[in-house]
């Protein structure tokens, strides 16, 4: 049996502006912002890759989430960071963009993870405190 990563969510102020972001500094795909905009479906998100994306999910929506029987005090919670990893190059792109945008991420040696151990690796913030490492591979 394999498993993976459908989506994970992510607690928002500002879907909008955190789909610029995440557009602009990974690259990503956004999907549903016009169905968003328009009010037909209650969040978008942003395609990491065919098999996955991230939900951005605005905070104002966690009291509805957390109305719902059996999951009651589970939304508006941050996680403690999701992992991304890249190809070199991108990773090199990313963090180049980091640089540009006034945030240097501090880059650690010989990080475990899914993969085995990654030879570099960096955290950085989106717009909402919300933490995401990024790394890649040999």
């Amino acid at each position: 049996m394999t498993l993976r990563i459908d989506h994970v969510v992510l607690w928002v102020e500002d879907p909008l502006r955190s789909i610029e972001f995440y557009q602009h500094t990974l690259g990503v795909e956004p999907v549903r912002v016009d169905e968003f905009r328009a009010g037909t479906v209650p969040f978008p998100s942003v395609r990491l890759s065919s098999e996955s994306v991230l939900d951005l999910m605005p905070m104002r929506s966690a009291a509805h989430l957390n109305a719902i029987p059996g999951a009651e005090g589970s939304a508006g919670h941050k996680v403690n960071h999701v992992c991304l990893a890249l190809d070199h190059d991108a990773w090199t792109a990313l963090k180049g963009r980091l640089e540009a945008a006034g945030t240097p991420p501090v880059v650690m040696k010989s990080s475990f993870g899914a993969r085995g151990v990654a030879p570099e690796t960096f955290y950085f913030r989106d717009p909402d405190g919300n933490i995401l490492e990024a790394r890649y591979y040999g």
